[in-house]
């Protein structure tokens, strides 16, 4: 009886208003205090368990025996893909046809071949903050954020260059909320029909390398590996656009979350002006605290409990990763921007296990060489108006976010 009366009533925490208008936290504060694995009967989604506490997020992520990422059982996001349009890519698939396709691409964040990046990374930032204007209000979003994602994805995808705006618009079709009033389209349709324009694009690219001898780009990998060069029509748009939203909106939101924690926290923008070395940390601790995808979902393939709650076989989990990484028993001062933290890369943003973000780390490295530049120049900087914030449940997006250079 006591247990009951502790749990909340049911609490909807997909209304992606929470994410727009930026009121998500003490929702989230009540979960992980009084119902961690809480179960919501009824939402525009249907009903849905949220695991919102860091460790049980993390079992869950293990678990892909019990918790299933698969396209037909409902893949990744609290809202189906609508029946009839599913787009499969490894992200919505289990073992072993997830581990051959994510194999095939992931040399290209390797390591080995991240140092081949880095002068061509810093180049490229050093020319778009030379060329922001002095004195006067632009859109950091826009001016830096985008632009600094978009040419990293055509490199990648070894893109046209002077096409690459196409990649970032594909990318915002993909992830749209079709029933946001700015969104870029309107209908589940609207989208499929645009993303049949971006399979198209790249069908080209791939029918061109597929005749020759393989290069290290994403497309030929693609093209001349085993395990995806016969992707059916869906699955290849699927697998395209995957990599373009994992490739560009990790990234791109965390360039412009950062700067906005930096300028609401100045006396940690001293700090990491004093110290340097902190610079990756700094990077961390900017994904832990903006958390750019803000959940992933997972469907039950069997009866399993979890923190005492029984989950049935065929319900949706969704893993909070917003709220995992607000989880004060796990990171102390969690809702706090600390720099310095002892263990800054303690964080869920990327995900666990299989599924952790196969591009990670040229994330990290594009964003360091971001602050290292911004720091050589001693720029500094004052926010001129509140971000626009995406509608979303799934990304936590910044649209916009004006800004002026003020030295």
């Amino acid at each position: 009886m006591g247990e009951a009366l502790r749990r909340p009533t049911s609490l909807d925490v997909s209304d992606p208003h929470l994410y727009q208008d930026d009121t998500w936290r003490p929702l989230f504060a009540q979960l992980r205090r009084d119902d961690p694995v809480h179960y919501c009967e009824a939402s525009p989604y249907g009903p849905y368990w949220s695991v919102t506490r860091y460790d049980d997020i993390f079992a869950v992520e293990l678990d892909h025996q019990n918790y299933s990422s698969a396209s037909e059982l409902g893949g990744i996001q609290v809202a189906d893909q609508p029946k009839g349009q599913e787009r499969p890519s490894f992200i919505r698939m289990d073992p072993p046809g997830h581990t051959a396709q994510r194999r095939t691409v992931a040399p290209i964040v390797a390591p080995s071949n991240l140092a081949n990046f880095e002068a061509l990374i810093r180049t490229r930032t050093s020319a778009v903050l030379d060329a922001l204007p002095r004195g006067e209000t632009f859109d950091w979003a826009e001016r830096v954020s985008v632009e600094l994602t978009n040419m990293m994805l055509a490199t990648l995808f070894d893109f046209h260059f002077e096409d690459r705006a196409k990649l970032t618009w594909w990318s915002d079709v993909a992830i749209a909320n079709v029933e946001s009033p700015d969104a870029v389209v309107h209908s589940e349709a609207e989208r499929t029909a645009e993303l049949i324009k971006m399979g198209e694009y790249f069908r080209r690219l791939w029918d061109a390398r597929i005749d020759a001898p393989p290069t290290f780009d994403l497309v030929s990998m693609l093209a001349h590996s085993p395990a995806t060069r016969n992707l059916e029509p869906r699955e290849f748009i699927g697998t395209i656009g995957l990599l373009i939203v994992g490739g560009n909106d990790t990234t791109r939101n965390s360039m412009s979350a950062g700067l906005l924690a930096l300028c609401e926290n100045p006396e940690q923008f001293e700090l990491v002006r004093a110290r340097r070395e902190l610079i990756p940390s700094l990077v961390s601790e900017t994904i832990r605290y903006h958390t750019p995808v803000l959940h992933m979902r997972r469907t039950a393939r069997n009866d399993v409990e979890l923190a005492g709650r029984r989950i049935k076989q065929g319900d949706k989990v969704v893993m909070w990763y917003i709220s995992g990484n607000r989880d004060e028993d796990k990171i102390e001062r969690a809702d706090e921007f600390i720099i310095d933290r002892a263990k800054p890369r303690q964080h869920l943003a990327f995900g666990a296990g299989i599924h952790r973000c196969v591009g990670d780390r040229l994330a990290e490295q594009q964003l360091r060489i971001l602050w290292e530049e911004v720091l050589a120049r001693d720029l500094r900087f004052q926010i001129m108006g509140p971000p626009q914030r995406l509608y979303s449940n799934f990304i936590r997006g910044i649209r916009s976010l004006p800004v002026r250079i003020v030295n």
